[in-house]
């Protein structure tokens, strides 16, 4: 069984549902189980009738939950790069830091940021404590987003380290020529370069994080019969497909016996095994509602790979 798990789909489709299904499964089954929200509109506590916060909690036996703060992660991530910056230009103090952190809070790739490296501590803290951390996910463009930051920002650490790479080598050249130019301050060598080594960290951190969504990963698309959430279904295995993150299975949910869109789904997923869950019209009124929903053809398939 992997050690992670992610259910995506569009708003509304039933990815807090059937996440919490699966935990709830799973925990009653004897693995122990962490489930968490990564969605800024948080619903798993309302599930599970449980208050949750940053700081995982109690939710029965063998399950815990937690609800990720966004803007705590991003104060988290905006702080390490203070730090980071202070380190790497050390010799530089006319760096007005907090204009700078200001404006980097409201661009574009910080959430997404934020959210890998809240991936990224709850793997490290607790993949040993428990069997399986499970993640409910925000709607599809926020999750393609931070599914897509580390292969896409290890291109970026790359062109980066080769144009270091680069003037480190001319800063080199030029104090040969002239060693007393002292104007030039600092290394000459990639080896005892902080900048360079900084970039070489992070291109490793990336790449343990696209490992981890790759090959360490259990993704669920969640889907209704629907044409906006078919039409979805497909950016998702689209976008996928390009960061090399295998899908392993469709929830087709709140479906009606006779839906056509079943065969068609079958059809353009040729190789994903799918599965079906009823409409619950009586909703999850109380925690052991979820038991109703049957999810143990999904909960085999996730411990069978």
């Amino acid at each position: 069984m992997k050690k992670l798990a992610f259910f995506l789909g569009k708003g509304g489709v039933g990815k807090t549902t059937l996440s919490s299904a699966t935990a709830y499964r799973l925990s009653a089954s004897g693995k122990k189980v962490l489930i968490c929200s990564l969605d800024p509109a948080h619903n798993l506590g309302d599930v599970f009738h449980t208050k949750l916060s940053n700081e995982k909690r109690p939710i029965r036996e063998n399950l815990d939950g937690m609800e990720i703060d966004l803007a705590e992660w991003v104060q988290k991530y905006l702080e390490e790069s203070r730090s980071e910056i202070q380190n790497a230009y050390r010799y530089n103090v006319v760096i007005d830091l907090n204009k700078y952190l200001d404006i980097m809070k409201y661009s574009p790739g910080t959430e997404e940021y934020a959210v890998l490296w809240a991936i990224e501590y709850i793997y490290k803290t607790y993949h040993e404590v428990y069997d399986i951390i499970i993640f409910d996910t925000p709607p599809t463009a926020l999750t393609l987003r931070f599914l897509a930051m580390p292969a896409i920002s290890s291109l970026w650490v790359k062109e980066l380290s080769n144009l270091r790479k680069t003037i480190l080598e001319k800063r080199r050249v030029l104090l040969k020529l002239n060693p007393e130019a002292n104007v030039l301050g600092g290394q000459v060598k990639k080896e005892e370069d902080p900048i360079y080594q900084k970039l070489g960290a992070i291109h490793k951190r990336l790449e343990y994080l696209q490992e981890l969504f790759s090959k360490e990963s259990y993704i669920s698309v969640v889907l209704n019969p629907d044409e906006l959430s078919f039409s979805e279904s497909l950016r998702i295995r689209d976008e996928l497909g390009k960061l090399d993150v295998p899908i392993a299975s469709l929830c087709y949910n709140k479906f009606f016996i006779d839906d056509s869109r079943g065969e068609r789904l079958r059809a353009t997923f040729k190789s994903i095994p799918i599965f079906t869950f009823n409409r619950l019209d009586e909703g999850i009124l109380v925690l052991d509602d979820l038991a109703k929903l049957e999810v143990s053809p999904l909960v085999h398939h996730m411990r069978s790979n």
